[in-house]
């Protein structure tokens, strides 16, 4: 048996195969890097060990160093998680020599079906159906668009693009290398036709050294951005029976072909038009959406890892594995869904999901959130009786997250669950392509919206302090007037929710408020009477104990709300009831901005490094052409001219690491001629 395990990752999955471990009586041994100090997954095993460096390829990717903490802390077994090493055959061949047992299915096995290419190759000769793939050297001339350029190692959608225009191949093809390599340390990419309306179906496996193998069920992975999956379920609820026994056997052949051990997935793109199938690849290891299989299941896919790895045979057969219910999973990521999904970094303020459902987290209030590592803040599992069940305590949940401090796609994921065509299982790899208005933030029911702006103006009404505590913010010392306050919804666009609020102590916690825009004084001096709104606030104890922030109880035209109210350092109030949650920005109106400079100078959205410099002092440039690249969060992002300029200065070089801020590009100001 495995007594002492050495859990070479990060964050949540590191977190979760302690938990298990521990429930095993296993020891645990953790690694992490400078950013990761204070993480979740250092204070989640016995012991942890610093491997220096800020990066993956500075830490986490450091096979030497890893194994070297294995041996040094006696550890007799390596779990890997996902990402990082845990497809790196050689890395699991060293583990191995060092005469540790490997987690996970064997080097052989791990270098076959790693490679997507060789893969395919195997599926075919295993009987499974699938298209054909091209050196991304020498493409075929006559090859109709669109195709995939992806990454022949790793996963998680990096080293990925989709090219509709041969024109654009080239420049895709050498983009998705740059990406794979920064995550891998392996650049080889390959090209394949692209399917369209398909849903991203996958089959979880697991197999023994003694010979057995089955099939833990299936999920469907389609709703995805930049192509990495947020929304993940089991089972699939596109598919038919017929449809579904296939790629079930289909990956049993597979399995059996290449006698695999451990866990991992064989995946699938099942047409939405005429449910042909066709094989994608197999991921040599656990999947980020494992807890969905494991709910439906009841197993513990982890658990079995450790037994498989220790020598044990599989404890059960195909016929003993029965899936119950419906389980979906969200993935909540620290993004902005409505600018193109740009990560976000900062300091989680609140974190607070209701305790109906399971949470898998890689934060925790006070956490970092930096741009080093992967945008994944946690992930969200709801399991219930049926889909119209689970999708219901899902969105409730979401819909009353107390998440703050980063900016994040829970928004988005609370409209997603209550769309029409995602409760119908409609749900093809294109999903968020036909619905972009689930990018923006929104609070559906006007009346919560108002009652949660109501209550930020309270909270800052009633919780001022600091010296000039006895006045409220914008106070004014004018009878005929009420206090204003001016706010934005954040996550909104700049001038979409911006919502003026006048109001007027009305008795004790008792207040009038007029919102909208401020009507100019009559003749008296006093405003025009329009429609107000009256509203009785009482600050409550904070139940259940929270992180931060208070309870807040508004009662607006006599219907009654517990809002939960929180404020940042600087200012930003963050309000969640059980029917919505809004982040709320105060606005000062300091006068007209000075014009004609504001898009002469590009600066960097968040922290990362440069990876490329495509044009220096002098260069015209046109709109909308890229200037430079730089990886953030282990995405390529592009800066690109806002308009047709010439190129006044560079201050970057490749290889610079930029901080959130920093000046990438100067342009030379049209105002200035």
């Amino acid at each position: 048996m495995i007594s002492r395990l050495m859990i070479a990752n990060r964050g949540e999955i590191a977190a979760r195969v302690a938990r298990t471990a521990h429930a095993m009586g296993i020891d645990t041994v953790g690694v992490y890097s400078e950013p990761d100090r204070t993480g979740v997954h250092v204070d989640a095993v016995d012991l942890a060990v610093s491997l220096g460096g800020r990066t993956p390829a500075e830490s986490y990717l450091r096979a030497d160093a890893v194994l070297a903490v294995a041996l040094a802390q006696g550890c007799d077994a390596v779990h890997p998680g996902y990402g990082f090493l845990s497809e790196n055959a050689a890395f699991a061949q060293r583990v191995i020599d060092a005469g540790l047992v490997w987690v996970g299915p064997t080097p052989e096995q791990i270098a076959l079906l790693g490679d997507k290419v060789a893969a395919k190759k195997a599926a075919i000769a295993a009987g499974v159906p699938t298209t054909p793939v091209y050196d991304a050297s020498a493409v075929p001339p006559d090859l109709a668009m669109p195709v995939l350029v992806k990454a022949a190692a790793g996963g998680g959608g990096r080293g990925m693009r989709l090219v509709t225009d041969r024109a654009e191949l080239d420049e895709a093809v050498r983009a998705a290398s740059r990406e794979a390599h920064s995550a891998f340390g392996d650049g080889t990419v390959f090209v394949e036709p692209f399917v369209r309306s398909a849903h991203h179906v996958e089959v979880q496996i697991i197999g023994d050294r003694h010979g057995n193998v089955i099939h833990l069920g299936d999920r469907e992975c389609s709703i995805q951005r930049r192509n990495q999956k947020i929304v993940e379920e089991s089972p699939a609820p596109c598919i038919d029976e017929a449809t579904r026994a296939r790629l079930h056997q289909g990956a049993l052949a597979l399995a059996r072909y290449v006698g695999y051990e451990n866990a991992g997935t064989v995946e699938y793109l099942v047409s939405a038009v005429d449910r042909s199938i066709t094989f994608l690849e197999v991921n040599t290891r656990l999947q980020v959406e494992h807890p969905v299989t494991e709910a439906v299941t009841g197993l513990d896919l982890v658990e079995l890892q450790l037994r498989v790895a220790a020598g044990e045979p599989l404890a059960l057969d195909q016929a003993d594995v029965a899936c119950r219910g419906h389980a979906i999973e969200v993935r909540v990521v620290a993004e902005q869904p409505a600018k193109d999904w740009l990560p976000s970094t900062g300091t989680v303020r609140q974190w607070e999901f209701s305790p109906e459902v399971r949470v898998d987290s890689a934060v925790r209030a006070g956490s970092e959130v930096g741009s080093d590592y992967d945008s994944l803040l946690a992930k969200v599992i709801a399991h219930a009786p049926d889909r119209t069940r689970a999708a219901g305590l899902l969105r409730r949940t979401m819909r009353a997250a107390g998440v703050s401090g980063v900016e994040t796609n829970v928004a988005t994921l609370v409209g997603l669950l209550g769309e029409p065509d995602f409760l119908g299982g409609d749900t093809t790899i294109d999903y968020l392509d036909q619905h972009p208005e689930l990018l923006r933030a929104d609070v559906e029911d006007p009346e919560v919206r108002t009652c949660l702006l109501v209550a930020a103006v309270l909270h800052r009404a009633l919780g001022t302090d600091g010296p000039w505590g006895f006045a409220p913010p914008a106070w004014r010392n004018l009878p005929i007037q009420g206090q204003r306050e001016t706010l934005r919804r954040l996550g909104a666009a700049p001038d979409d929710d911006t919502v003026s609020v006048e109001y007027r102590s009305a008795g004790s916690r008792l207040f009038d408020l007029r919102l909208g825009a401020f009507p100019e004084p009559g003749p008296d001096g006093t405003s025009a009477p329009d429609e107000r709104l009256r509203v009785h606030a009482r600050v409550l104890a904070a139940e259940p104990p929270s992180n931060s922030g208070h309870n807040l109880a508004v009662e607006l035209d006599g219907v009654r709300r517990v809002v939960r109210v929180a404020e940042d350092p600087d200012g930003t109030v963050h309000t969640v009831t059980a029917q919505g949650h809004a982040s709320w920005v105060p606005v000062l109106d300091l006068g007209p901005h000075a014009s004609g400079t504001v898009d002469s100078q590009l600066t960097a959205a968040l922290p990362g490094t440069v990876t490329a410099v495509r044009v220096r002092a002098g260069d015209t440039v046109d709109e909308g052409q890229v200037l430079l690249l730089m990886e953030a969060m282990k995405m390529e992002h592009s800066v690109t001219a806002p308009r047709s300029a010439v190129v006044a200065q560079v201050p970057v070089s490749l290889g610079d690491r930029v901080s959130d801020g920093d000046v990438l590009v100067r342009l030379e100001d049209d105002s200035a001629h």
